[in-house]
């Protein structure tokens, strides 16, 4: 038996550190990616506590790199004392080129938007899942929220004739 065999896969479930909802209610997703986030020790400790706020950040592509602005990572009151700990401070984002480049063409033509969805740990790195954004009208939201609730009805309904 392998040494690998022993181990298990651990579900996305507990590795995930912070979740933007608001994103998905928005905006229609249409593509998405993973992107490193260069952090500093603070904040590492912070997000392992899960103190993560990603409602308000969004993704700025300037000079060929992308920047997480506006997300908030409030530190931990046991901070080292030496530092001033900045909550909202614009980290950058670790991702290839190609998709840098694939991610400014398309807010450049295609009128779309990079936003931040979700926040996670994956091999003890935390990393942050982007999508490729275009904004919701308002009739949009209103089907939504319609066909969220008719499943919920219908979802009911058959609960009580089976």
């Amino acid at each position: 038996m392998s040494k690998k065999a022993g181990k298990k896969k651990s579900t996305g479930a507990d590795n995930l550190i912070a979740v933007n909802r608001k994103a998905r209610h928005e905006f229609f997703i249409e593509d998405t990616m993973e992107a490193g986030i260069a952090l500093e020790g603070w904040e590492v400790k912070s997000l392992r506590q899960g103190r993560a706020n990603l409602t308000e950040g969004y993704v700025l592509l300037k000079n060929d790199e992308a920047w997480l602005i506006g997300a908030n990572f409030p530190p931990l009151p046991t901070a080292s004392t030496h530092i001033h700990p900045d909550p909202i401070r614009t980290r950058k984002l670790l991702l290839h080129r190609r998709e840098i480049d694939r991610l400014i063409g398309a807010t450049e033509q295609k009128g779309y938007t990079v936003v931040p969805l979700d926040l996670h740990w994956k091999r003890g790195n935390a990393k942050l899942t982007i999508g490729l954004a275009k904004g919701k009208k308002q009739h949009d939201k209103r089907a939504d929220k319609k066909e969220r609730d008719w499943q919920r009805d219908r979802a009911r309904i058959l609960k009580h004739n089976v």
